[in-house]
């Protein structure tokens, strides 16, 4: 056995696996980056199907602001425009409900990346759960469904940098 060869080979392996690593990373953060959803957007939940028939077709807006940590995200919201059964409005100043909001985003190199996002909203009489699957469709949209636990609520969600 030749150690001379030996040692060589296990060089250019570890050359090899080393320069391998530095494309695929190179690949990662450059051609297929994690989508920077930080900063202000907006938010529109169409409802859809609702245990409580006056919510049906009911348009909710919020004003969110998101950070990201990685993978994981956090924000808030506020409430800001209802038009449901009862009317049309506008919400401003101190009758805007908040919202707390966590999430993660799920990076898919074949595939559209997907947001998922869990708000807690401190709304008027009671607290309020709900949650969001989005498609990034572009750097400033994502769209997708949603569910909340106000009357057995889903629909329609989109998201995007500029307001309706």
């Amino acid at each position: 056995m030749d150690f001379g060869s030996f040692w060589a080979d296990i060089i250019a392996t570890l050359v090899g696996g080393i320069v391998l690593t530095f494309l695929f990373f190179l690949a990662r953060e450059k051609l297929f980056p994690v989508p920077d959803i930080s900063g202000r957007w907006y938010l529109e939940m169409v409802t859809v199907n609702t245990s409580y028939n006056p919510y049906k077709d009911m348009i909710l807006r919020y004003v969110v602001i998101i950070w990201k940590e990685g993978n994981r995200l956090n924000g808030t919201a506020e409430k800001i425009y209802e038009n449901s059964s009862t009317g049309e409005r506008d919400f401003n100043g101190k009758n805007r409900t908040r919202s707390v909001i966590e999430g993660s985003i799920e990076k898919n190199y074949l595939g559209k990346d997907r947001i998922y996002l869990h708000s807690v909203e401190n709304g008027h009489g009671r607290e309020s759960t709900n949650f969001y699957d989005l498609l990034v469709q572009s750097e400033s949209k994502m769209i997708g469904a949603f569910n909340s636990m106000v009357a057995n609520q889903d629909g329609k969600v989109i998201l995007q940098r500029e307001p309706f």
